[in-house]
């Protein structure tokens, strides 16, 4: 279980969830929510929000917040700019072809723009994944199936379930620790695959090019001596 002094762990994490967010591709279906500054961020278009056109209000802290559906045909309809399609894009490019669109109103716009759904994120040994909650009382084992599975470089008997403050340990190695800890997943949770760590490969792949480096200078060392 994750501990709050585990400081690295944890930034490590926060790193991994903002990556899967970022590269989560727009489907149909999926509700966006839209925020645009102008000045780079300075100043927030629509302050009395005359823009919500046929968004959706989320009244949370009684301040509204534009959210809009991706239709069938791949398009969204936001203000001022109309129809868009953004299926097939990530988040983040997504967030480039809108802001190229509102530089006709506005001097260096800022958009920032989020993947709304219900949805559990998959993160460690499988790398990024968000899953959307299509139906109620999915489990973990369908979560992981719906993220491309659990292969070889998985621990399944360390699998991780972050809830808020709350961490849960799921062992998938067994039947027994199948029945007792495949649980129904909630949105927003996150499931923690703990990667088998390898250190000869890992050591291998992050240090390759100065070995390879090395090598050709021992390489042409031994050409030299062996004219002389």
């Amino acid at each position: 279980m994750f501990k709050k002094g585990e400081n690295s762990t944890i930034a490590d994490i926060d790193l991994a969830l903002q990556e899967a967010e970022n590269n989560y591709i727009i489907k149909e279906n999926d509700f966006l929510e839209l925020q645009v500054y102008t000045k780079s961020g300075e100043r927030l278009v629509d302050p009395e929000f005359e823009l919500i056109g046929e968004s959706r209000i989320n009244q949370q802290n009684a301040r509204p917040q534009l959210q809009y559906l991706v239709r069938r045909d791949g398009f969204v309809k936001l203000p001022m700019i109309g129809e868009v399609k953004l299926t097939g894009m990530t988040i983040i490019e997504a967030e480039e072809v809108l802001q190229k669109k509102y530089e006709v109103y506005y001097k260096d716009p800022f958009v920032n723009l989020k993947y709304i759904n219900k949805r559990v994120i998959v993160l460690g040994a499988l790398g990024g994944h968000v899953i959307p909650l299509q139906n109620e009382n999915i489990k973990v084992t369908e979560v992981l199936a719906l993220s491309e599975g659990i292969d070889n470089n998985a621990k399944v008997q360390n699998i991780r379930l972050l809830r808020g403050e709350e961490a849960y340990i799921i062992d998938l190695s067994t039947i027994e620790g199948y029945k007792a800890s495949n649980m129904i997943v909630r949105p927003g949770d996150i499931v923690y695959v703990e990667p088998i760590r390898r250190p000869f490969t890992e050591f291998m792949r992050e240090n390759g090019p100065v070995i390879s480096a090395l090598s050709s200078v021992a390489s042409l060392i031994a050409v030299l001596i062996s004219i002389k």
